[in-house]
C-alpha cells in the first residue's frame, strides 16, 4: 500500500483567519496616523499608533490559541511592525516637531527606521536558527522591541499633550531621543518581556483589580499615565542594563 499524500486545507474557519486580519488592521491603523499628521491632527496620529501596537501585541498570541499560526503570518506581522513602528512613527513625530530643522531632523527619522528594519531582521533571523538565538535568560528580548521603541519615540508627544499641546522638549532632544531609542533597539541589552510572566491563582484578584485601576487611568489621564508608564519602561531598560541577566 502507498501513503496517500495529505491535501492542503482548501478552506479555513473565518476565526482562524481573525489573527491575519487583525495585523491588517494594524497596518490601516499605521497609514492612517500618517494621514491625520498630514493634516495635523496629531492626537488621532498617535492614537492610531497606540491602536497598532495593541493590535501587534494581540495578533500572535490569538494566533497561538487557536493554533493558526502561519508562515504567511509570521511575514505579515513583521512586515506590519515595521511599516507602524518603523515608518509612521517617525514620520509623524517629524510632521510634529522637526520640519523646521530640515536635515538634521530628517536624519534622526533614517536613523531610527533602519535600526528598526535592522532589530526585524535580527529577529526573524534569530527566531529561525537556534544557533544565532540570543542567549539571554527565558523572559527577556534582546534589545528594546519595536512596538515599545516606538512608544519611547512617542514620549515627547505624550509629555505635551499633558500640558498644553505644545512640544515641552526642544527640537534637538526631540531627535536625540528618537536616535537613542533606535540604537537601544539594536543593542544588547536585556529587555523584560511580559511573555514569560505568571500569576499565582491567589494573586489572580489583585491582578485584575490593579488592571481596572489602570483602565480606570487610562481613560481619564491618558497622556499622564502614558508617560509615567515610558518612564517605568525606561526605568527596566536602565535595570537591565546593570543586571545583565543570562541564560
Amino acid at each position: 500500500m502507498y501513503d496517500v499524500p495529505e491535501k492542503k486545507k482548501s478552506e479555513f474557519a473565518l476565526i482562524q483567519l481573525m489573527p491575519n486580519m487583525m495585523t491588517i488592521g494594524a497596518i490601516c491603523a499605521g497609514l492612517t496616523a500618517i494621514r491625520f499628521a498630514v493634516y495635523g491632527n496629531f492626537k488621532l496620529a498617535v492614537m492610531m499608533i497606540i491602536l497598532a501596537a495593541v493590535l501587534d501585541g494581540l495578533d500572535g498570541r490569538l494566533a497561538r490559541a487557536l493554533r493558526s499560526v502561519s508562515k504567511m503570518g509570521a511575514e505579515l506581522d513583521s512586515l506590519a511592525d515595521f511599516l507602524n513602528f518603523g515608518v509612521a512613527t517617525p514620520l509623524v513625530i517629524y510632521l510634529w516637531a522637526l520640519q523646521d530643522m530640515r536635515g538634521l531632523g530628517w536624519i534622526s527619522v533614517l536613523v531610527f527606521s533602519v535600526c528598526c528594519v535592522v532589530r526585524l531582521a535580527r529577529f526573524n533571523v534569530s527566531s529561525k536558527s537556534e544557533e544565532e538565538a540570543p542567549k539571554l535568560r527565558k523572559g527577556y528580548f534582546e534589545g528594546i522591541p519595536s512596538p515599545a521603541g516606538a512608544l519611547l519615540a512617542l514620549l515627547p508627544m505624550f509629555a505635551s499633550f499633558a500640558y498644553d499641546g505644545a512640544p515641552v522638549l526642544p527640537e534637538l532632544l526631540i531627535c536625540l531621543n528618537m536616535v537613542l531609542v533606535g540604537l537601544a533597539m539594536i543593542s544588547h541589552i536585556p529587555t523584560w518581556s511580559p511573555k514569560a510572566m505568571k500569576i499565582s491563582r491567589e494573586h489572580v484578584k489583585y491582578l485584575l483589580v490593579g488592571f481596572a485601576f489602570m483602565a480606570a487611568a487610562l481613560l481619564t489621564y491618558a497622556w499622564t499615565v502614558l508617560v509615567v508608564l515610558c518612564l517605568g519602561y525606561v526605568a527596566m531598560v536602565i535595570w537591565g542594563l546593570i543586571a545583565k541577566p543570562k541564560g
